[in-house]
């Protein structure tokens, strides 16, 4: 049985899907991007703007089910530039500060 999550702490769903399920004791989440969630618009600013707004979306989703970071187990990142693994890297590493997840992490041609 599937339950769905929706939190005003994420952006809201653009498209036919849920911002995460949970099935059992698992939860998927959906992808992010930097969208603010109050504003429903791109954050202004740089990679490192961008990417907390992203995590602070997925911090969002995770408290909704009385979650935090130490409960992620896989991540995988997506990047249109990877001269920004760096400063992406370090921040990362702020919200996962013990045992962090298993991650991916691609360059990719475009993202919405």
């Amino acid at each position: 049985m599937k339950k769905i999550i929706a939190t005003s702490e994420a952006p809201a769903a653009i498209g036919p899907y849920s911002q995460a399920v949970r099935v059992g004791s698992t939860v998927y989440c959906a992808g992010q991007i930097p969208l603010d969630p109050k504003s429903g618009q791109i954050v202004s600013g740089g990679i490192d703007v961008q990417t907390r707004r992203v995590l602070d979306n997925i911090a969002g989703i995770l408290r909704a089910e009385g979650l935090n970071f130490d409960n992620v187990v896989k991540t995988t990142i997506f990047l249109t530039d990877l001269g920004n693994f760096q400063t992406v890297n370090e921040i990362y590493g702020s919200y996962f500060k013990e045992q962090p997840p298993a991650r991916s992490t691609v360059q990719v041609s475009g993202l919405p």
